[in-house]
């Protein structure tokens, strides 16, 4: 079967061109051929075209579907690329807002901070013309200060208050004693002459011997005030006294104005003058607080009051005994040692400043305790 095959292929192509599967380059008009040769080619013709429109409606088909997809992905992306545009508008507008108040609030802090600078400028200005002034109105005072502490040095040289010297202090005198100028003034030479006349018929009293033992407890409180001397009260060396002398001294029957006096003491706003020298008109409270020449305000007892008092500068006197005087002055004698001691102005042995304090509570003692000098 192959072999007949075979022969009958053989023959075929030997009797047969193959004129349906190549064309003459220059075909002839005359040849019968041409008629067969379209014929087979416009059937390999047609079905080409089929198979070429079935492709071409695979391919248009296929197209189409990609084309939606990607009409479809693109529409989501530029959906997605909206939203997310949206957000970042949003968040311009909001980053700008924070921008522009940021900017709004430095601005209002610059302002602020120029206008703080300028005022504290002022304030410095203003404090600096201030101190200026201050320091010079200080500077008078200290010049001042500084002439009073040298005529109070050259007062205590020549007189302390264990010696008084009684013309460059006549205020110590008794009323007997000395003539009164107007006010609290004295005629100096009057009383320097009596004082003078005084002296040379004093008898002179015997020389009394006593002996002194210091305290150990009371002379080292001493030391302990003289390192820094202050006159507050809180202290134990001035404790102590207020305890044991100044406040039993000062106790009397009307406790109230006992109260005022004290304190007029220790501001040293205590004025005592002799009821001999009243030359001003009297602003006086009621009769039963003030007393009178008959009566002490201070005690309520009837005596005879050759003082009065005034608390500072209030213009109200309370008449005084001499047993209520003798009191008042001897704590007001040891406010003004110890003030002298406080200015600077006492240059003694601290041993020697301690028997002078010692002294004056002496003093203090006897007077609350009534006794008092004949002159008073």
């Amino acid at each position: 079967m192959s072999l007949f095959g075979q022969t009958c292929f053989e023959e075929d192509s030997q009797e047969q061109p193959a004129v349906g599967y190549w064309k003459p380059l220059m075909p002839s008009k005359g040849s019968k051929e041409e008629p067969e040769a379209g014929c087979q080619d416009a059937g390999c013709g047609e079905d080409s075209q089929s198979t070429e429109q079935l492709n071409v409606s695979r391919l248009r088909s296929s197209s189409v579907e990609i084309r939606e997809k990607g009409s479809e992905f693109l529409k989501e992306e530029l959906h997605k690329a909206q939203k997310e545009l949206k957000l970042k508008d949003k968040e311009c507008e909001r980053l700008s807002k924070v921008r522009e108040q940021l900017e709004q609030e430095l601005e209002e802090l610059t302002a602020s901070l120029f206008e703080e600078a300028h005022k504290m400028v002022r304030e410095a200005n203003t404090k600096q013309a201030a101190s200026e002034k201050q320091l010079k109105e200080a500077w008078g005072k200290i010049d001042m200060l500084q002439a009073e502490v040298t005529a109070l040095k050259t007062l205590v040289i020549t007189s302390t208050p264990s010696s008084p010297n009684w013309e460059l202090h006549p205020q110590l005198q008794s009323p007997s004693k000395a003539v009164f100028r107007k006010g609290h003034g004295r005629n100096k030479s009057t009383s320097s002459a009596i004082v003078t006349a005084a002296s040379q018929n004093v008898i002179p009293a015997p020389v009394s011997r006593e002996c002194k033992e210091m305290d150990s407890i009371l002379f080292a409180e001493f030391q302990s005030w003289k390192e820094s001397p202050t006159l507050d009260k809180s202290c134990s060396f001035l404790d102590r006294i207020y305890r044991e002398d100044v406040g039993p001294c000062l106790d009397f029957t009307k406790q109230e104005l006992s109260e005022l006096v004290r304190v007029a003491v220790e501001q040293n706003t205590l004025t005592i003058e002799p009821v001999a020298s009243q030359m001003l008109p009297v602003v006086k409270v009621s009769a039963e607080d003030s007393g009178g020449p008959k009566k002490c305000a201070l005690s309520g007892l009837p005596r005879t009051c050759k003082h009065r008092i005034m608390l500072g500068d209030s213009g109200n006197y309370y008449y005084i005994s001499p047993s209520c005087r003798a009191r008042i002055t001897a704590v007001c004698n040891f406010f003004t040692y110890i003030r002298y001691i406080q200015q600077g102005l006492v240059r003694q042995d601290v041993e020697l400043m301690y028997w002078e304090v010692m002294r004056l509570r002496r003093e203090m003692c006897l007077a609350k305790l009534g006794f008092y000098p004949n002159e008073m």
